[in-house]
């Protein structure tokens, strides 16, 4: 049995199910390639791992290699960038936030089977609020950058971190399935 087995060809796959793919390769090709504007343009080997890195996330959005991507560029963001805090890393953020809710979406049926739309807006909205975390964190980045760090703010970070997905959790509540 083939791992691709019930992928279909490429031929026989739902609109949908293309244009979430497509988002799932580009979003972290957009990512890694933002880190050019912000001073630390990626060599072409790199972007180009990261785009094989995508493509095989893209034809098998449920497997292990949609994780690789982020990983390269998250790992090229922190080796180039350091401690600098340029605006371009919002662009890395939303493109990744794209492509892995794009991915997550794409998993639940094959590449034959249509993508329902209420799924799309249950997903998107959700990528929404997790992408408006990035500015904030930038905000507070940039306000904080030339303080001498305090003890304690890591443990703070992650408490309120908490906090917001505790709350998240209480205010979007749980829909169980009427039987």
């Amino acid at each position: 049995m083939s791992p691709l087995q019930g992928y279909g060809e490429p031929d026989d796959w739902a609109r949908s199910q293309i244009a979430l793919r497509v988002l799932v390769l580009v979003g972290p090709v957009v990512a890694v390639l933002a880190a050019g504007p912000a001073g630390h343009a990626p060599p072409w080997w790199l972007v180009g791992v990261v785009a094989a890195l995508a493509g095989a996330s893209a034809w098998v959005p449920d497997s292990p290699f949609g994780v690789a991507p982020f990983l390269v560029v998250l790992g090229w963001w922190a080796a180039a960038l350091g401690d600098a805090s340029s605006a371009w890393v919002l662009v890395a953020a939303a493109g990744l936030v794209v492509a892995h809710v794009a991915g997550a979406v794409a998993s639940y049926g094959p590449a034959t089977m249509p993508v329902d739309v209420a799924t799309v807006r249950l997903w998107a909205g959700r990528g929404l609020l997790v992408l408006l975390t990035a500015p904030v964190a930038w905000a507070v980045t940039r306000l904080l950058g030339d303080q001498p760090e305090q003890p304690g703010v890591w443990v703070l970070g992650v408490a309120a971190a908490c906090l917001a997905t505790v709350v998240a959790t209480a205010a979007l509540g749980t829909r169980e399935e009427e039987r």
